[in-house]
């Protein structure tokens, strides 16, 4: 009889259990901390069967990682307890984990992969040995071989090649081992995958190479072993050259490099060096206006250089959020401008663009850096313009906008709270920004594409409802000071939000969480302003068509939530506002939640309650549905559809068939 048949005799099933995951625990640990002894003490006993179990099972740890003793031994290091296991008990070494490396979290790892990315050279040469598949991938299809890449150890690279370890796999990106090497500047790793083989003109699925990788890092030295191996200079998905990829990131060692290439014709050169120079002028980390303009200056130069083949340059129309700024066209009106720091910053945002174009994802960062620095300086009006641009373009490339509508949200709140007028057209702009996001959140998660993470989707888009419901409170603000036509526009986007029926996770509406005391609000400026429940907000919901009687998922309705606010007397208008416009709009008194309560059994206060009664109008038609629920009567195909919904509002019951 096995200890663990034994247990089962003399001690309940959940004291089997507990002394179960305990020594599951244990040896996790033991092996974590590097203790083959007392690992193997905790395993000897036990039969091959049990400690097999014990051994692949996967203990999941504080911070999200969950794995198995083998694969934690192998992430830290611990050869001896790699050894110990595999040669005495012989557990899956294919068992996969979730680890993390450098603040991502890897899912499908192997023990293999985690000694590679890890950098234990000892311990994958024992995997190895022990006959681990050297291309074990893991769910982004990411290789051993690969993590080793990416910590640029050409010693476990080296090793793991002669073990039959393919260095053209790629992941689930098309992205090679030979791209991560060159993206994280090992130069060894990288010379030495290409004299095995690797193909530097491979492309990952947004049209980038090894060359692009390394040329927007910075990384000079691999640019030129790259070129030297034959590999050419072609154009991403937005049409940047690795030149470009690297001007855009104030790169100069590369664009210096670059720009003396016979492949590169003197346009480029000069488009290359100009928008070096304008993004020295407005990038946050390499910000260096003496820079911006010797560059700019030495390109007007070049432009003009040659009488016979002058290079002018072909100007986009004016950008109202630039000041509607005309770039400078010959070098007396740059040098008239080398003093003025605002010109010079406008005259970069406006050459990045026509350079990148409009459709470029790189084109709104520089634009929202600028707009933070004039909201640093007190110009709200300046940084919204510059945000409100930002924001139509990512919007115009399908971009996601999360964090800039957020931006927004925070920026008005501070300027409503220090006292600074707010234009309606901007906060409607957001507005109508809000809505476009939201219903295109909704329709990726109703029809995904291969490419969407519908998980994430959602995340943005809860995001956006609490996002979309500031800016709501905001408008709220604004809107007795605005025009019947700017009323009438914000009501056709409310209704148009309201079309959507948008939920959060846990069912709430946008109406629960406006009448929700509980909903969360950023603490970056917006709590000053925004504070739930908000009577306003939630009136201008029910006017533009909010469903009343709509239930999360514990069959709460609004006033199922307004009744419970425990600020009854201190906030009397809120909660009277509020329930009152709730039950003119046609909330039923009498659904009942999860907990079998309505409304007014829900009310947590002898207030909300009198309140409650003052409304009482139990229709015929109620009181038919509610019998219909408290009876279990079959009604389902028993009477028109239109009348189920009604009658489901009137309590869980049971499904009917």
């Amino acid at each position: 009889m096995t200890e663990v048949e034994e247990i089962d005799v003399n001690y309940p099933a959940n004291t089997v259990f507990e002394l179960s995951q305990s020594l599951k625990n244990r040896v996790y640990y033991a092996a974590r901390d590097g203790m083959p002894l007392t690992l193997y003490a905790l395993l000897s006993e036990k039969s091959n069967r049990d400690a097999l179990e014990v051994l692949n099972q996967q203990v999941m740890e504080d911070d999200g990682q969950k794995c198995t003793p083998l694969i934690v031994a192998a992430r830290h290091g611990h050869e001896k307890v790699v050894v110990m296991l595999i040669s005495k008990f012989k557990p899956d070494i294919e068992q996969e984990g979730t680890v993390k490396f450098d603040g991502y979290v890897i899912e499908g790892a192997s023990a293999l992969w985690c000694a590679a990315g890890a950098g234990h050279l000892d311990v994958v040469k024992t995997l190895v040995k022990a006959g681990a598949n050297v291309n074990h991938p893991t769910k982004t299809n990411s290789t051993p071989l690969r993590a080793a890449c990416f910590d640029g150890r050409l010693d476990i690279v080296m090793y793991l090649t002669e073990h039959g370890a393919d260095i053209h796999i790629a992941n689930k990106y098309n992205n090679t081992c030979l791209m991560i090497a060159a993206y994280k500047g090992h130069l060894d790793v990288v010379s030495f995958l290409l004299e095995k083989g690797a193909n530097p003109d491979e492309k990952a699925h947004c049209g980038a190479t090894a060359l692009h990788f390394a040329a927007e890092c910075g990384h000079v030295a691999i640019v030129k072993e790259l070129l030297e191996y034959g590999a050419t200079i072609t154009k991403n998905e937005n049409g940047m050259s690795p030149l470009i990829a690297a001007a855009e990131r104030t790169r100069a060692d590369v664009v210096e490099y670059l720009v003396t290439r016979p492949e590169v014709s003197r346009k480029e050169k000069i488009e290359a060096l100009e928008l070096l120079g304008a993004s020295f002028a407005n990038d946050k980390d390499n910000y260096c206006l003496d820079l911006a303009y010797q560059y700019l200056h030495r390109t007007m130069e070049m432009r003009y250089s040659d009488p016979e083949d002058l290079i002018l340059k072909e100007l986009a129309r004016p950008v109202a959020a630039y000041e509607n700024w005309v770039e400078c066209q010959t070098l007396e009106e740059l040098e008239g401008i080398q003093r003025n720091q605002n010109a010079l910053h406008m005259e970069s945002l406006s050459i990045r663009e026509r350079i990148l174009g409009t459709h470029n994802p790189e084109v709104p960062h520089p634009v929202i850096f600028r707009g933070a620095v004039f909201a640093d300086n007190a110009r709200f009006d300046r940084c919204i313009e510059l945000w409100l641009h930002a924001l139509r373009l990512r919007q115009q490339n399908k971009v996601t906008v999360a964090k800039d509508l957020l931006r927004f949200a925070q920026v008005f709140s501070q300027m409503i709270h220090v006292g600074v007028d707010l234009t309606f057209s901007h906060v409607e702009d957001v507005l109508a920004a809000c809505v476009l996001e939201l219903e295109r959140n909704k329709e990726k998660i109703a029809n995904p594409s291969s490419k969407d993470d519908v998980e994430q989707i959602m995340e943005e888009m809860e995001s956006n409802i609490t996002t979309v419901l500031y800016i709501l409170v905001i408008i709220t603000k604004l809107m007795k000071f605005c025009t019947k036509k700017e009323e009438f526009r914000v009501h056709q986007l409310v209704f148009r939000l309201n079309q959507l029926q948008l939920k959060m996770r846990d069912g709430q509406t946008l109406l629960h969480l406006c009448v929700n005391a509980e909903t969360p609000v950023d603490d970056f400026h917006t709590n000053d302003v925004c504070k739930f429940p908000c009577a306003t907000t939630s009136k201008l919901l029910i006017q533009c068509g909010a469903d009343v009687n709509a239930m999360d998922q514990n069959r709460n309705t609004p006033l199922h939530i307004i009744v419970s606010y425990q600020k009854p007397i201190s906030d009397f208008l809120t909660l009277h506002s509020i329930i009152m416009e709730l039950t003119e709009a046609g909330a039923h008194m009498d659904t009942v939640n999860m907990q079998g309560e309505t409304p007014f059994q829900a009310a947590t206060t002898g207030v909300a309650e009198i309140i409650l009664r003052t409304q009482t109008k139990l229709s015929l038609k109620c009181m038919a549905a509610k019998a219909v629920k408290t009876y279990n009567l079959t009604y389902q195909g028993q009477v028109p559809q239109s009348l189920e919904s009604f009658i489901e509002l009137h309590g869980p019951g049971v499904q009917q068939g």
